[in-house]
């Protein structure tokens, strides 16, 4: 048989051999080894399934992992793939994922740290269901995530306050977070799907699993706890975690999440960054479309699709980790602002999974005023071209809530929007041009 038409034969079963510069892992007795004895080379994984029970790791400038290959991780204490302090690696095509008995972990699917021109390319990480994130770039600069998917993220766990002085408490929850980023630059995230299958905020699961209830509590009650919460020792805020998370505000910046599809997150992006472009994305059947806050500045929000969201779909406001200047200084500021949201559609707000927990006192777009009093108010936005669609009796209040207070919103600009009024009309105060 000529080589052309053996290597014809394997693409079309399944089996497409390594592309040029390329090495096989099944040359070696396991992918481990075939990186470890190719440092700098891309390792090329055929279609099949590898089970591993120690993480995968690449670490060396210029190698990679690609195939159609499927990675199934044994062992729940450990990661499946880690990437740390390395420039230019390449991983594509490949499925990571986690033994049927075995798919709930603490840990990252994929894990990068530190690394320089990361491209992560089509890549599938499925049932890594973890209170971490499926996949994790921690102080990354210049990288890019295209094309990938993570499918059924989340897991039961506790979310524990009790260190927390403003709340002092823990409760059982669903949590989870698809991807994250964490004192990144220049990120881009184009084109990934982050869809939640399994654990969905509906009645039945938090009756089995007493979501909600308090498995904790200090002496003192939290600054900011609501005493008939307290009380009652249940909160509402049981689901929990993010499809995509872009965190550390005075350490993140410049992040693109372009043309992404959400499904079924208690928080479709939750943004504590500085100049973020989030554009063309379509975020279905989440608790919170989008957030800003913590010391966002400068965020973009164009041309998205919220629908069937049922707390907020647009929500900008400071957080804890705002704070004033100090000595002066106007940048050593970390307040939210300078932002813009324009040409976004919300459709069928509170026709989600989770209007049932939320009821009808919510809004479409939600902006705040600060956690702390020392919290720089949010400060020069402009709303325009905005369209809150309703069709039939509206499953919310206001279309628009401007929070009140000493540090409410200032300098808010609204032009030519269409916003369906709620129950008490279109917005709790005047919108000014």
């Amino acid at each position: 048989m000529k080589l052309s038409l053996f290597l014809s034969l394997l693409a079309t079963a399944g089996f497409a051999a390594p592309g040029p510069g390329e090495i096989s892992a099944t040359a070696y007795p396991s992918i481990q080894e075939a990186i470890e004895a190719n440092p700098g080379r891309v390792i090329h994984v055929p279609s099949g399934d590898y089970e591993i029970s120690a993480k995968l790791r690449l670490h060396t400038n210029g190698s990679g992992l690609v195939g159609s290959g499927r990675i199934i991780q044994t062992n729940p204490d450990e990661p499946i793939l880690e990437i740390g302090g390395s420039t230019d690696i390449r991983v594509s095509g490949l499925t990571l994922t986690r033994a049927k008995d075995r798919m709930e972990t603490r840990q990252q699917g994929l894990h990068a740290v530190r690394c320089q021109r990361l491209r992560i390319e089509d890549v599938r990480v499925v049932d890594n269901r973890t209170a971490a994130a499926a996949i994790s770039l921690d102080e990354c600069r210049e990288s890019e995530l295209r094309g990938c998917e993570v499918e059924n993220y989340s897991r039961i766990s506790i979310d524990d306050r009790t260190q927390n002085d403003r709340y002092g408490y823990a409760f059982s929850c669903i949590d989870g977070t698809g991807i994250v980023t964490d004192r990144c630059n220049a990120t881009l995230i184009y084109g990934c799907r982050v869809i939640e299958r399994i654990m969905l905020p509906t009645p039945e699961v938090q009756k089995q699993y007493g979501l909600g209830k308090f498995v904790k509590k200090n002496a003192v009650k939290g600054t900011l706890m609501n005493q008939k919460v307290w009380d009652e020792e249940q909160v509402d805020i049981w689901h929990q975690g993010s499809a995509i998370v872009i965190n550390a505000p005075e350490a993140s910046d410049y992040t693109q999440l372009i043309g992404n599809y959400i499904e079924n997150a208690a928080q479709g992006m939750d943004i504590h960054a500085d100049h973020v472009t989030i554009a063309q994305n379509i975020i279905n059947k989440a608790h919170i479309g989008m957030k800003a806050m913590h010391g966002s500045r400068n965020v973009l929000i164009i041309g998205n699709q919220f629908s069937r969201n049922d707390l907020w779909a647009i929500g900008l406001m400071p957080g804890a980790a705002a704070h004033p200047a100090t000595n002066g200084d106007p940048y050593t500021a970390n307040a939210d602002g300078g932002s813009i949201i324009a040409n976004n559609i919300i459709s069928d707000f509170g026709h989600g999974n989770a209007h049932w927990i939320w009821g009808s006192e919510r809004s479409p777009f939600k902006f705040d005023s600060g956690q702390d009093p020392d919290d720089p108010p949010l400060t020069d936005v402009i709303v325009q071209g905005n369209v809150v669609h309703c069709i039939g009796a509206p499953l919310y209040k206001y279309a628009v809530i401007i929070a009140g207070g000493p540090n409410t919103p200032q300098n808010m600009h609204f032009s030519n929007n269409i916003l369906a009024p709620g129950t008490a009309g279109t917005a709790n105060q005047e919108l000014k041009p």
